[in-house]
């Protein structure tokens, strides 16, 4: 079995082992095999027909939780995400990963209003306490606020699947402290349902191929896409490359997490009716480590509140997506690491809330009892922008 990944790419790991303490698997197990070093030779073995695929090479490629913690420490630029991505897909093109359940699961993330009822329906079973708590879902709301509204064509706000099913409040929130500027909202029309995100940490790449051209096609024009999920952005960041056309590269371009955008206008944000105090910010994987851009959370969110950081260096927290639910042994131990981190900031500071600007991570953190918020939730209490 070929995984077709690009010999250029493969032979830029030196295996120097920087990556080691910023891979999350490794730091909770110890072992080789499930560090970015040992899996890309085993990526290189494979490749070269050298070992088969078996059920111990399946394993060390499931197991990693895709937060690419490890490429801003490689000197050598080891792009391991798309390797992971191009593995991850050869494996599911064989149907040795993401089985028939699993992709059931994510085709209904592309029909909203399944996902809506669904979401509401898992809500009423939580209630009912038929849903596990190995599930590591937080306590869902039965009631969802009431859909958003355009405002203008100034820029688009992307608002996704589980981002729109489950923490709208947050849309909401966004929605206002962007129009707070001056500028005005557009919405995604007909199919800007799902950005793939999901789909292509599954290997699923021709369905996230399809979903792209979806959500390209849903927010035309030249102005900029905003995105308030961390995960969600770095897809669509991505889609020049995974789309491979120049109309992807162009979107992607336009596109951009909502605190950037927002910490260019800094200015234009009216001052806060109340300082928030202490806030511990833990910044999801794909917005530190893939867009580079967890800075802007700090330049927007101190407006209002003193920013805590962690100790951690920006350690995966275990969500990783579907990760967590895929993978719930290792995703515990690996946000076991990340709660003593969280902890230790909270006895420097006092702080009582955590920011997380990705939903995956919100939810992983907040499962165990922890005050997670998006930092726009945040923002928006402290401008006085709340109804």
């Amino acid at each position: 079995m070929k995984l077709n990944l690009v010999d250029s790419e493969l032979a830029t790991c030196v295996g120097c082992g920087l990556c080691l303490p910023h891979c999350p698997t490794f730091r909770v197990t110890g072992e080789e095999a499930l560090s970015p070093r040992g899996r890309i030779a085993a990526m290189r073995a494979v490749e070269r027909g050298e070992v088969e695929v078996d059920e111990s090479f399946v394993m060390f490629m499931s197991t990693c939780v895709q937060c690419r913690g490890c490429e801003p420490a490689c000197p050598s630029g080891v792009p391991y995400g798309h390797l992971m991505e191009g593995t991850r897909d050869a494996l599911a093109g064989a149907h040795r990963v993401t089985p028939w359940w699993q992709r059931a699961g994510y085709r209904v993330l592309a029909h909203h209003r399944l996902l809506l009822a669904g979401s509401s329906a898992l809500a009423v079973a939580q209630r009912l306490r038929l849903v596990p708590k190995r599930a590591g879902l937080p306590r869902l709301a039965l009631r969802r606020p009431p859909r958003l509204r355009a405002t203008g064509t100034d820029a688009w706000l992307f608002t996704g699947c589980v981002m729109d099913a489950w923490l709208r409040g947050t849309h909401h929130a966004t929605q206002r402290v962007v129009e707070a500027t001056g500028a005005r909202v557009a919405l995604p029309g007909p199919g800007g349902d799902c950005c793939g995100a999901l789909h292509v940490h599954a290997g699923l790449s021709d369905e996230t191929r399809r979903l792209a051209e979806r959500v390209m096609a849903s927010m035309p024009g030249d102005a900029p896409i905003l995105v308030n999920s961390a995960g969600c952005g770095a897809a669509m960041k991505d889609y020049g490359h995974l789309v491979g056309t120049d109309a992807a590269r162009a979107f992607a371009a336009r596109v951009m997490d909502v605190h950037e955008w927002l910490a260019l206008r800094i200015d234009e944000l009216p001052p806060p009716v109340r300082r928030l105090g202490a806030v511990v910010v833990q910044d999801p994987c794909h917005l530190r480590h893939v867009q580079k851009a967890h800075l802007p959370v700090r330049t927007v969110l101190g407006t209002v509140a003193d920013v805590v950081e962690l100790d951690d260096d920006g350690l995966c927290c275990g969500a990783g997506g579907a990760y967590s639910a895929l993978e719930p042994e290792l995703a515990g131990q690996i946000r076991e690491r990340k709660l003593a981190s969280i902890a230790r900031a909270v006895e420097r500071s006092g702080a009582t809330v955590v920011a997380s600007a990705n939903p995956g991570c919100a939810m992983h953190l907040a499962a165990t009892g922890l005050d997670v918020r998006h930092p726009l939730d945040l923002v928006a209490d402290a401008l006085g922008l709340t109804e």
